[in-house]
């Protein structure tokens, strides 16, 4: 355990061992059992936050999430579990299920409403992952335009051939392709050169900042004006207050996702968000 620590914090150091280390390692140890029990269980739920379009204040579709709500730990963080699940081998199976849930769901809305699905790096490089992607589609009936998937950077680099093959396999079934958390990572232009994505997601660590940091500002307004040129559409995350609406709205971003609309809700809570769709000036509680 100390080793691993010693590791984990760089090179040339080292640690003693401490009990917390052992305690530590139990508790992960208890999460990752409980994580696999849940998933054979179906404990876990897919839950949608909205994505809305900023010129109408109107819901153009939702993004689905994964939750845990476990029967003695209450709701478990997905920053504690979705890693988790990367380490030990499981996150293709949940993305896999999220993906035929999210799918079967998004068929019962408006026509015109896209569901977006968020992909591993790991779950992308799956073999099994295009089949998965046609077989959900397919079971649910849904078309293959009303499907988003977000990828994130690291997706793209990994072997750029391979990764464009797939990519461009899923725009020949009509899926939309999105970065997602663009900004945080290397945000190499050369990726929208070598694929048209069809949508930016700006990161919410710089609409955290908003309206006050003129840094941030250029940043939204500078991607927001490449994406328009490049004919794409710019979704800003974590948009909390009306201020932050605005200061992305006079940025030029298209869409916006955050608690200002409203948090990730139960897919029976759907129907009553579609109703109220295009009251800007409701933020949910």
């Amino acid at each position: 355990m100390a080793l691993y620590r010693s590791k984990a914090d760089g090179r040339g150091t080292y640690r003693f061992f401490e009990e917390e280390m052992d305690a530590k390692m139990q508790a992960r140890r208890m999460l990752e059992l409980d994580l696999r029990a849940a998933f054979i269980n179906q404990e876990l739920e897919v839950h949608y936050q909205p994505l809305v379009a900023v010129e109408s204040s109107k819901i153009s579709g939702f993004e689905a999430l994964v939750r845990w709500q476990h029967p003695e730990r209450g709701w478990v963080s997905p920053s504690d579990f979705i890693p988790l699940a990367e380490e030990i081998g499981l996150i293709a199976q949940i993305g896999a299920w999220v993906l035929k849930q999210a799918c079967s769901e998004a068929v019962t809305w408006p026509s015109d409403m896209r569901v977006a699905v968020n992909v591993s790096s790991t779950e992308f490089k799956s073999q099994s992952f295009f089949s998965n992607v046609t077989s959900a589609l397919q079971m649910a009936g849904l078309p293959g335009h009303r499907l988003e998937l977000e990828i994130t950077e690291t997706v793209v680099l990994q072997d750029t051939e391979a990764t464009l093959a797939t990519l461009l396999q899923l725009r020949a079934l009509g899926v939309r392709i999105s970065m997602d958390d663009f900004g945080t990572g290397y945000s190499s232009l050369s990726y929208l050169r070598k694929f048209p994505f069809d949508k930016i997601k700006i990161d919410q660590s710089f609409i955290a900042d908003l309206p006050d940091r003129d840094g941030s500002v250029a940043i939204i307004k500078a991607i927001a004006g490449m994406s328009h040129s490049l004919g794409m559409n710019t979704t800003a995350e974590g948009v909390e207050t009306m201020e932050q609406f605005e200061a992305v709205r006079l940025q030029g971003c298209t869409e916006v996702q955050g608690f200002f609309f409203s948090p990730a809700v139960p897919a029976y809570k759907i129907a009553e968000l579609i109703a109220s769709s295009g009251d800007k000036d409701r933020v949910a509680a």
